[in-house]
């Protein structure tokens, strides 16, 4: 088993490299995109380019290199008169760069238009709690209350409670989380007044700030807690109708007996990853959410840094979600083994 979550973990942490090395070579083959702010903001930029390795920069111009992207020239940044011109490195040599400033430094680059020469860490690392905190809170109310559906209907198969139960989850599962997102807020906000119809600011009260997770947790739950009662029915169901259960029954166990000491426990085994598949796609969707509520987390984050193209904060924010699905897959695969005893002894005779 430690041999085989070793394993997961390397093909990981390669799949997150070739991934965002990927991503990084694409983005540097689009347009340059120039800093916002004056001139004395794009020299800090270009001076940090330069320091980074991404950029070169001569105290005379160089036509052999190109166009140059800034000059100092005329913009009385040196009260000495000092001119630089930086010109743009080759994509490979930047690739190089990259990697030696990651791990190196953990520098990650600076942001030209979101927040411009501020770390781009420290900007995801500001917007990361919100977006996690929605999650999280939307996991914990739609997991007991979709499994418990589930369990619900399936003990109730084929009965008016288990039509009523699949007819509403199927009404609610077609519905996008985005529309349900809107109505919330139309309901809740501009039409009862009851909450709040954007993310309260950071100056706003402790209960304005409850509040404000109110709309969003709701429109997270609704689809989440309609696959989890889906895929919970279905897979009870399967294994309360198997030959094992049948002759548990026939040997005395009682129906509750049988549920909470077989049929459970063996469901469980694929319920269980999808709570985690579940959990990042959510974590995905709420990037929607995000924009609609105006919430600052690293969903509207991307949103923003891909129309500014703020290429730095875009290839963090693609590393966080990027990292978190990786790292739930690889969760995903080391949760068979603790739930399903017999993939733990596979693995030992293996070994």
């Amino acid at each position: 088993m430690r041999k085989y979550v070793l394993k997961r973990i390397g093909l990981a942490i390669i799949t997150c490299f070739i991934i965002l090395s990927v991503t990084f070579l694409l983005m540097k083959l689009l347009p340059f995109q120039e800093p916002i702010g004056q001139a004395i903001d794009k020299f800090r930029y270009y001076n940090d380019q330069y320091t980074q390795g991404f950029v070169l920069r001569f105290a005379e111009e160089k036509p052999e290199f190109g166009d140059y992207l800034f000059t100092t020239y005329g913009t009385n940044i040196f009260d000495d008169g000092t001119v630089y011109y930086y010109y743009l490195r080759p994509v490979f040599e930047q690739y190089i760069s990259w990697l030696g400033n990651i791990f190196t430094k953990w520098d990650w680059g600076v942001s030209t238009s979101i927040q411009v020469n501020v770390d781009a860490m420290t900007i995801i690392g500001s917007r990361l709690p919100t977006t996690i905190s929605i999650n999280i809170w939307a996991s914990l109310i739609s997991v007991p209350l979709g499994i418990l559906l589930g369990i619900w209907a399936a003990l109730k198969k084929n009965k008016p409670t288990d039509h009523i139960i699949s007819t509403i989850i199927m009404v609610f599962i077609s519905v996008p989380s985005f529309i349900i997102i809107s109505l919330l807020i139309k309901f809740f906000a501009y039409d009862t007044g009851l909450l709040p119809s954007s993310w309260p600011t950071s100056g706003a009260s402790l209960a304005m700030k409850i509040e404000g997770y109110i709309i969003p947790v709701m429109s997270l739950c609704f689809g989440s807690i309609c696959g989890y009662c889906r895929f919970t029915r279905a897979e009870l169901c399967e294994v309360m109708s198997s030959d094992y259960l049948l002759l548990a029954r026939t040997k005395g166990l009682t129906k509750t007996q049988c549920i909470t000491r077989h049929a459970l426990r063996n469901a469980m085994v694929p319920i269980v990853p999808s709570i985690l598949a579940e959990f990042i796609s959510v974590l995905s969707g709420s990037m929607i959410l995000e924009n609609l509520y105006n919430i600052p987390g690293i969903g509207t984050l991307f949103v923003n840094a891909l129309n500014t193209r703020d290429y730095s904060v875009l290839l963090v924010d693609m590393a966080v979600f990027t990292t978190i699905s990786l790292l739930a897959a690889v969760v995903l695969d080391i949760s068979y083994g603790f739930i399903d005893p017999r993939i733990r002894m596979g693995a030992k005779n293996n070994g």
